[in-house]
């Protein structure tokens, strides 16, 4: 298993740290919010909502990122350091990317997005 593959892995459990923050920054997550989590989610304002949409943005992006791995390794037209190298510099941006959510850092927030696509991007280019 690559490298690449193994930031793939780490991708999609990346959404959860939002999660967990989400309902730890709220004070009132409790085992009754479960029943309905999403709509306790939705009612947070502050450093919580930030992070729930932190959350949400992750989900989102996730597969593309997933597709832009796997069908860069299948085309095999790039170096498999340098597709690493990629998929370890997009991890590294969705951490920026929640960093720069918590702080309120939107426009830095805008930009770190910004990179990220453009690594995904880059990922398909690398590979044709």
């Amino acid at each position: 298993m690559t490298l690449a593959y193994w930031c793939v892995l780490l991708a999609l459990f990346l959404p959860y740290l939002s999660t967990i923050t989400a309902k730890a920054v709220s004070g009132g997550f409790s085992p009754r919010h479960n029943y309905d989590p999403r709509a306790f989610l939705a009612s947070l304002e502050g450093l919580g909502r930030r992070a729930n949409n932190a959350q949400l943005n992750s989900f989102e992006v996730t597969p593309a990122f997933a597709a832009a791995v796997i069908i860069a390794h299948l085309a095999g037209g790039a170096e498999q350091a340098l597709l690493d190298q990629l998929a370890m510099a997009f991890i590294l941006s969705r951490v920026l990317y929640f960093i720069c959510y918590l702080a309120n850092w939107a426009p830095l927030r805008s930009l770190v997005w910004f990179v990220g696509m453009g690594l995904i991007v880059s990922l398909f280019v690398v590979s044709a």
